[in-house]
């Protein structure tokens, strides 16, 4: 995981993002223990309230769940929720703004499809 200081994305929001890209990653695991809040404003030098709303956010969503007495954990199934919940957000916002993007200069839809399978051929 890591944090900006500089970026205009508060820094609850980075570690929310963060613990999810590591559950992507599969760095953290379901039904496994996940990153307490000491633990992360520890390695970032944050207030542990910080990195406690970043937390609760996803208990919120269900993608992590406190178990008593040790820590928080990583829910089943959080990864497939984190896919859903992050497509919807690729195919709303960072698709509709290219596709936006793409009319106000003049790009047709076949040379973005074929930007697209030379940049997937090139993978």
């Amino acid at each position: 995981m890591k944090l900006s200081h500089d970026s205009i994305k508060p820094i609850y929001i980075q570690i929310a993002e963060g613990i999810e890209d590591d559950i992507l990653d599969d760095i953290l695991l379901e039904n496994k223990q996940a990153y307490s809040q000491y633990h992360i404003a520890k390695q970032f030098n944050i207030n542990p309230a910080t990195a406690a709303k970043g937390i609760n956010m996803l208990v919120h969503e269900g993608i992590l769940y406190k178990k008593r007495g040790m820590g928080m954990h990583v829910s089943e199934g959080a990864k497939e929720m984190i896919q859903v919940k992050r497509k919807e957000n690729f195919y709303s916002t960072m698709l509709k703004s290219l596709l936006i993007e793409a009319k106000k200069i003049g790009i047709s839809k076949e040379e973005i499809l074929d930007r697209i399978n030379q940049m997937i051929d090139a993978q």
